[in-house]
């Protein structure tokens, strides 16, 4: 994260604040009805009220973290373990051909509410929800220039 600004979980008025206008926190704190699947103390799982198919459901943290930037790793586990568990219980649920898990980082990836969530996301053949990635290959020695950047910034 060299030259970013860690933002961290938002502290005092100004959690306040992003809790009162967040809709997730507003969920996590029963001001908005969901319809919950599962619930811990520091996860809940919830269907989309907008879904892909159905069975689409969220998995996010109860406590507000912007981004996969910002969770810790305890919560991330957390939150990585609901997902592994909720995406079994969706796919038998639903009788799923397959199961995405999404999580996207930022309005550039898609992201719309800016809470970390996972989507986990039933599929079905035909359900004509697919992704189609435009392929950016790299140039001669691109890939081992990034290679070593991203190396450099993983220590």
């Amino acid at each position: 994260m060299t030259g970013e600004k860690k933002q961290g979980k938002p502290r005092g008025k100004a959690r306040e604040k992003v809790q009162e206008e967040c809709v997730f926190c507003r969920i996590v704190q029963g001001k908005i009805p969901s319809a919950k699947i599962l619930e811990t103390g520091s996860v809940l799982a919830f269907l989309d009220i907008a879904p892909i198919n159905k069975g689409h459901s969220l998995v996010i943290p109860k406590a507000h973290y912007s981004g996969i930037h910002d969770i810790p790793e305890k919560e991330f586990r957390e939150v990585a373990a609901a997902v592994k568990r909720v995406a079994s219980a969706v796919k038998r649920a639903t009788a799923a051909e397959g199961i995405n898990v999404l999580q996207a980082n930022g309005k550039a990836a898609g992201q719309e509410v800016m809470h970390f969530h996972a989507h986990v996301i039933p599929r079905f053949s035909g359900d004509n929800s697919g992704f189609k990635w435009q392929k950016r290959p790299y140039a001669e020695g691109e890939m081992q220039a990034l290679q070593g950047k991203i190396r450099v910034e993983l220590k």
